[in-house]
């Protein structure tokens, strides 16, 4: 028997209402530290997903993947403690089936150790509402530290695309727009090629999203097969700047972030592109295959 009409508009308001975003359940979530014991096994692993030990003379290669002297690829931070994927719980609202990860940056503060234990705390510091039907930005932040001293190692920040959840409000300092990089021919390029099966090792980092290994949950996603990791694509262009100004350095970098803007296929080129400005490295990234631009507006920070 079909409901009055006034009966299904009410029903009808309220599963809006259920399945929308609720503001302040994003705004009062606290998040429980995350601690994670990591070994040299864990570290080496991270940066054979990004391709590191392609060159077997190389010793900048050499020192992130064998134990005789061997240090963490910086962006590793990015991985370590992940707090699982909370944007799912259901008081929340979000539309996470919509949710897309938009930008990554981080900073580090001290060296990251090849082993330890790390206690990570999140928090999500602001969002932004574009509007309804415009979706909304959410900017999620991490801080790392060492378990024991509770040194702080690294600022990380996520800025996640909430595609259906736009009008729902927003509260926090929003952070300023990355600025573009303008149209000219880059100074200095560096190609690194991923591997036909990149994407099955890096997941072995934590993330295991099946769209990353399963050409079936792929096509659901909407993608011919299976993509390589955004982190995996930012790390490959932290491992360019490492080699092409820091000699493979990784004390040397001091932060770096980057917006996502097309996915990576597992066996294509990586070509980052570098542009000098004032004493930063500004670099976008493109696969060479299709020509497409697969990371922008990217800044990286060095130290002498």
């Amino acid at each position: 028997m079909q409901l009055p009409l006034q009966r299904r508009d009410a029903q009808s308001r309220r599963q809006v209402w259920e399945d929308a975003l609720n503001l302040e359940a994003v705004r009062n979530l606290r998040f429980e530290p995350v601690t994670q014991n990591y070994t040299r096994r864990d570290t080496m692993l991270y940066a054979l997903g990004l391709g590191y030990g392609s060159d077997p003379l190389d010793p900048a290669q050499l020192d992130f993947v064998y134990e005789a002297n061997l240090r963490a690829v910086p962006s590793i931070c990015c991985v370590l403690a992940h707090p699982g994927f909370w944007a799912k719980r259901p008081e929340l609202g979000i539309d996470w089936l919509r949710l897309l990860h938009g930008e990554q940056s981080f900073e580090i503060h001290h060296p990251i150790p090849p082993e330890g234990t790390l206690r990570a705390s999140y928090q999500i510091a602001a969002v932004a509402d574009k509007g309804a039907g415009k979706g909304a930005i959410l900017h999620l932040v991490k801080t790392l530290a060492d378990a024991s001293t509770g040194a702080r190692l690294a600022t990380v920040r996520s800025v996640l695309f909430l595609r259906g959840d736009g009008g729902c409000g927003g509260f926090g300092d929003v952070p300023a727009e990355p600025t573009a990089i303008s149209e000219r021919p880059p100074t200095l390029t560096r190609d690194i090629a991923t591997l036909p099966q990149s994407a099955l090792i890096y997941r072995l980092s934590g993330d295991y999203n099946p769209i990353h290994a399963d050409p079936d949950a792929a096509a659901k996603a909407g993608f011919e097969r299976p993509i390589l990791h955004g982190l995996c694509t930012l790390g490959v262009a932290t491992r360019a700047v490492l080699g092409t100004f820091a000699d493979g350095a990784a004390r040397r970098l001091v932060s770096l972030s980057a917006r996502f803007s097309r996915p990576v296929f597992p066996g294509e080129t990586i070509r980052t592109e570098f542009f000098a400005d004032d004493g930063q490295v500004r670099f976008r990234s493109r696969v060479i295959e299709r020509d497409v631009v697969v990371l922008d507006r990217g800044t990286a920070v060095l130290r002498d």
